[in-house]
Order: C-alpha cells, then sequence, then structure tokens
C-alpha cells in the first residue's frame, strides 16, 4: 500500500515550511503568486490529499450539512424535493461540504434529531424543507443558535433566513393568462387549510381574481389532498354543477392533481384546453409528455438549491449576516391544456359541455 503523502513533503517540494503550506490550503495565509504557485504545484505533483478528519478535528468543523425533507409514500416520487437534492448536493460538493440527510417526520418529536447532531458536532449547519406555520425545527434552531437556511416561510413574524418560491405570483400568472381567454369562471384545486405552501398560493389565485373584477365563488373552491385521486374525485364534483356554475377553467395546485383533473374530464368526453382549461403547478418533467401537455407554473428549483447552500456558507463563514431572505419569482409555461380556442367570443361554449 502506497504511503500517505504528508504535509511536509509538500513544504519541502516547494521550498517552504509546512506551516506555510497548512495556512495556504487553509486559506488562512497571504503569500505571494509565485509561492502559492509553487505549493499547488506540488500538491498535484505529489499528489498530496489532506487529512480531512484531523483538519476538521483542529477547526471544530465537520464539513456536514444536515438536511431533512419529508419523505412521500412509497408509490408516489417528489421530482421538486429530488431536484432540489441533486442542487444542493452539487453546490456543498463543490465548497467542499457533503450533505447529511434524514428524514422529517411530522408525527414524531420534530426536533429530536436536529438536537442529536448539534450535540455530537456532527454537523454544521442544516437546510430544512416542508416547512409549515409554527414550523418547532425553526424556534428549535433559533433558540440554540445554530446556523441553518430554509427552503420556504413560516409565520410572518418569524424572521430567519430562506430561498422561497412566489406562489402567489405564480397563481396570478395564470389567473391573467385564463382571463385573456376570457375564462370568468375559473375553480381552484386547493390544499387543506394548514398548508402554509397551499395559503401562500390561494392567495395568489384570490388576488388573480380581485385585480380582474372577478368575485370569488365558494362553490369553485375545493380543498382536498395533493394527489391524482384528490385532483380527480375534485374534479368530478365540480362538474357536477349546474350547467351556469361549471367552471370553464380549473387551476391544480400542482401537477399531479391536474392530471386526475384531466382523466376526470376525459372519461366525461371532454376536450381538455378546448372545453375546459386545466392547469397545473411545478413543471414537472413528465407534464410535457401528457395529452394534452399540461400548462404549468416553472419552478426554478436548481437555482433554489444553488441560493440555500451558498447563503448557507456565507453564515458559516460569517460573511454575510444570518438574515438572508430570497424569494424567486417562478414562469409560466404556456402548453396545451389552456389555450385552445379562445372564449371571448362565446361566453357559453365552455360552460354548456356535457
Amino acid at each position: 500500500m502506497a504511503q500517505r503523502v504528508t504535509l511536509k513533503q509538500v513544504a519541502v517540494q516547494a521550498g517552504v515550511s509546512y506551516q506555510t503550506v497548512s495556512k495556504v490550503l487553509n486559506k488562512q495565509a497571504q503569500v505571494s503568486k509565485e509561492t502559492k504557485e509553487r505549493i499547488l504545484e506540488a500538491v498535484q505533483t505529489l499528489g498530496y490529499h489532506p487529512n480531512s478528519i484531523a483538519r476538521n478535528m483542529r477547526l471544530q468543523q465537520s464539513c456536514l450539512i444536515g438536511y431533512s425533507w419529508a419523505p412521500a409514500p412509497p408509490d408516489q416520487v417528489n421530482p421538486i424535493l429530488d431536484q432540489l437534492l441533486q442542487s444542493m448536493a452539487q453546490a456543498a460538493e463543490t465548497a467542499g461540504y457533503h450533505l447529511l440527510c434524514f428524514p422529517h417526520h411530522f408525527d414524531q418529536e420534530t426536533v429530536t434529531a436536529y438536537r442529536d447532531l448539534i450535540d455530537t458536532n456532527r454537523v454544521d449547519g442544516f437546510v430544512i424543507s416542508s416547512v409549515e406555520y409554527d414550523d418547532p425545527r425553526v424556534t428549535f434552531l433559533q433558540e440554540r443558535g445554530f446556523p441553518f437556511v430554509a427552503f420556504g416561510r413560516s409565520n410572518p413574524e418569524l424572521s430567519f433566513p430562506f430561498v422561497d418560491i412566489d406562489g402567489a405570483a405564480g397563481m396570478q400568472m395564470v389567473v391573467e393568462h385564463l382571463v385573456r381567454l376570457g375564462h370568468r369562471h375559473i375553480a381552484a384545486l386547493a390544499w387543506p387549510k394548514d398548508s402554509r405552501v397551499g395559503q401562500n398560493r390561494m392567495d395568489g389565485y384570490l388576488s388573480g381574481l380581485a385585480a380582474n373584477g372577478i368575485s370569488v365563488s365558494p362553490g369553485l373552491i375545493l380543498r382536498c389532498e395533493g394527489n391524482f385521486q384528490g385532483g380527480l374525485e375534485a374534479t368530478s364534483r365540480l362538474l357536477e354543477l349546474p350547467v351556469i356554475q361549471r367552471p370553464t377553467a380549473i387551476m391544480a395546485f400542482n401537477d399531479v392533481m391536474a392530471i386526475g383533473a384531466i382523466r376526470a374530464a376525459q372519461e366525461r368526453g371532454l376536450q381538455v384546453g378546448v372545453d375546459l382549461a386545466i392547469t397545473g403547478f411545478d413543471d414537472t418533467p413528465m407534464v410535457q409528455y401528457l395529452t394534452p401537455t399540461l400548462t404549468s407554473v416553472r419552478q426554478p428549483i436548481w437555482e433554489v438549491g444553488q441560493q440555500v447552500i451558498s447563503i448557507l456558507l456565507s453564515i458559516l463563514n460569517e460573511t454575510s449576516l444570518p438574515g438572508a431572505q430570497v424569494l424567486v419569482r417562478p414562469e409560466l409555461i404556456v402548453r396545451e391544456s389552456s389555450r385552445g380556442q379562445s372564449i371571448q367570443n362565446d361566453k357559453t361554449k365552455l360552460v354548456n359541455y356535457p
């Protein structure tokens, strides 16, 4: 077995002290450009790899970032959080860190894992996602004064670093798009009231209607679970309303619900995009392969993952205040499910379907 190249060997090769090599590699010393280049060349020539365990013990760092998320059921996937994880892992690795992933179970003592990881010095900071109102993780980490960044907001009175998607702006875009096509009876397939993300999107739906002088019809707002079955059953109920009350467009709070809505409409013989407009939210990869392809709000999740890690590293390196808050604007991707024939000149066309 080949022997590990030592710091002293690098120092001899570069013609400097081993203390200088150590400080340069740990970015703790200012040396001339020529000296730095000699050291880096010696590192590459000799194939030196730092003893990260010993280094971390000296610096009291683990170079690990704890990340928790709410796991999806075994028969479901969450491509949004999957993409977030990939983006964060890439950004962390580039900076010399790695992610320590663990699940977040809402039905268990929420902060136990966080307490254990902090008390055993196994992580330098946390990224939390699936953030809700009165989230105990936020208050616990604030009380401990431990570095963290959230993907998502919580109560307005809680101030902490986060990156979030402006879901309200996304839903307002959808309303504006549908109104331009002539729609006035616009239904919402919403999430339960205790969903922080769902309420944010509901705010955008309601604001969009108000901005266009459209009164809210309580019968066109159905709250259900954010899955295929929820979207299918809720849409079926909407299509059973008296003709004059039926929606001409349906806005689902995520793509999976929208797919359920499309199935319900097609089972009634409706042509989605012509007889009934349907939109989703997330712009998951599969929606461009549906028939019809689905109009959806695209979340720039890769950008979010990069920014979350960047902010956390800035906090760890004390190069920024731990109060950074970033709200990212999404993008509306218009496809066949909502860009069919305009009803501007035929206000009853989409109401009088079978």
